[in-house]
């Protein structure tokens, strides 16, 4: 799955959508994703809400993960949040752990525009026996 076709695709992911995260780079195995920090996505302690970072870093897990063009969906995630962010441009970054099969395992980096981690996120899938209907 290529860039495009990857924001084609995810373009119906619209939760992501309102929060603003948009597809940066998309590969095999591999996807890069953006959010600009805005007042939506503060807590009420003003930073960052987990909740968004999660979000960041889901859609990120779902472009890798689904990038061979068979339907894979989340099993079982965890987020470890490092440090908090109250602006800027945060990425999160997947790839793919070893060559998976029925079962595939991604690690994701949310970080923000120095490299700095802000969170990271661990993910396993179950891919179906059905493509992508892309």
């Amino acid at each position: 799955m290529n860039t495009e076709t990857a924001r084609a695709f995810f373009a119906n992911d619209r939760f992501a959508a309102l929060a603003g995260i948009e597809i940066v780079e998309a590969r095999r195995g591999y996807c890069r994703a953006r959010m600009e920090i805005d007042e939506k996505h503060l807590n009420a302690a003003g930073v960052v809400q987990g909740g968004a970072l999660f979000t960041l870093a889901d859609l990120a897990f779902a472009v890798a993960s689904n990038s061979h063009g068979q339907l894979a969906l989340a099993i079982n995630v965890s987020i470890s949040f490092l440090t908090s962010k109250t602006s800027g441009t945060l990425y999160a970054t997947a790839t793919e752990v070893g060559d998976p099969k029925r079962i595939g395992a991604y690690d994701v980096l949310v970080t923000d525009e120095r490299d700095e981690i802000v969170a990271r996120f661990n993910g396993l899938v179950y891919r179906k026996n059905q493509s992508l209907p892309v």
